[in-house]
């Protein structure tokens, strides 16, 4: 059922425009950012902190909001997005239009007169980015969208480094690259438990166009650049030996995790267990790397 086809569009309440914004995903975001800020060398007034993640909040909440009014129709279709305000008539459209953009205008504009400039423009280019980039061109037509695409969740490391500096290093640059190459085998994981909802909607998932054997074997694959980049800020100098050991350590389980997905085959375990252990580890990894890179900043 689409949003077309509602009779009666019932009036939105607050709840349904914070669902708009995806809550969950904005956490992580906030919190890459966040730990991008505190790793940085030059030390931030704790307001203009505050303004710098409430920006790169309500950036990421106005990014999710149109990608909802975008894809409406796809949520409508697939089961785990069937609720959310639009397919489910809780909004109209244009509600979710007017917000979106509202709201980004807002991050944007007050990013550059209260922090920076370069700050503000980096967090312009990641909402563009996963807008028109991954919803608008990629989403629907490639079964790469979720690897281009996962430029636009890695961007705010940049931006946190970025409003404590103004400027851009190779340290944020690894962690932006970290997330980037993270983002396959995490949405990978997800996708391939849910592959029946992006069949059904038309979305060519890469479980749905090549399979689930070639999934799991690129899950693999990515997994090996992403440790790579997990570890690198420790040999380079660019930080401690308590981030050292906590990207060998959570590194080392997430590939175990990945080999298993990676190894798995069809038929061996109908109830997608390693697939769905390698999802949930995922965001808990990304969680301890990003806490131990501002943990190993402020202990140094």
């Amino acid at each position: 059922m689409s949003v077309a086809n509602h009779a009666l569009i019932l009036p939105a309440d607050w709840r349904d425009f914070l669902a708009l914004t995806k809550p969950r995903v904005m956490t992580l975001v906030v919190f890459t950012g966040l730990c991008g800020m505190l790793a940085a060398p030059a030390p931030i007034h704790p307001v203009i902190g505050f303004t710098a993640i409430l920006c790169i909040a309500l950036g990421a909440g106005a990014a999710g909001a149109l990608n909802q009014w975008y894809e409406a129709d796809l949520d409508a279709q697939m089961k785990r997005t069937r609720g959310r305000p639009l397919p489910a008539g809780r909004m109209d459209r244009q509600s979710a239009l007017h917000f979106g953009v509202g709201v980004a205008a807002f991050s944007v504009i007050l990013m550059g007169l209260a922090v920076n400039y370069v700050a503000a423009g980096i967090l312009l280019l990641s909402i563009l980015f996963y807008v028109l980039v991954y919803t608008v061109w990629l989403k629907r037509r490639t079964p790469q969208n979720i690897v281009i695409g996962g430029a636009a969740g890695a961007f705010p490391p940049l931006i946190g480094w970025a409003a404590a500096t103004g400027d851009v290093a190779l340290l944020p640059v690894l962690l932006f690259g970290l997330v980037f190459l993270w983002t396959p085998p995490h949405f990978w994981a997800l996708a391939l438990f849910v592959k029946t909802d992006y069949a059904n909607a038309g979305v060519p998932m890469l479980p749905v166009v090549a399979g689930e054997r070639a999934t799991r074997v690129q899950i693999g694959l990515y997994t090996i650049p992403m440790a790579v980049a997990a570890i690198a800020p420790w040999p380079l100098g660019l930080t401690g030996a308590l981030y050292g050991a906590t990207a060998l350590v959570t590194t080392a389980l997430f590939a175990l995790l990945a080999l298993r997905v990676a190894t798995r085959m069809a038929g061996t375990d109908d109830a997608m267990k390693p697939e769905k252990r390698l999802f949930a580890y995922s965001i808990s990894y990304l969680f301890i790397l990003f806490g131990a890179v501002a943990a190993d900043r402020l202990l140094a």
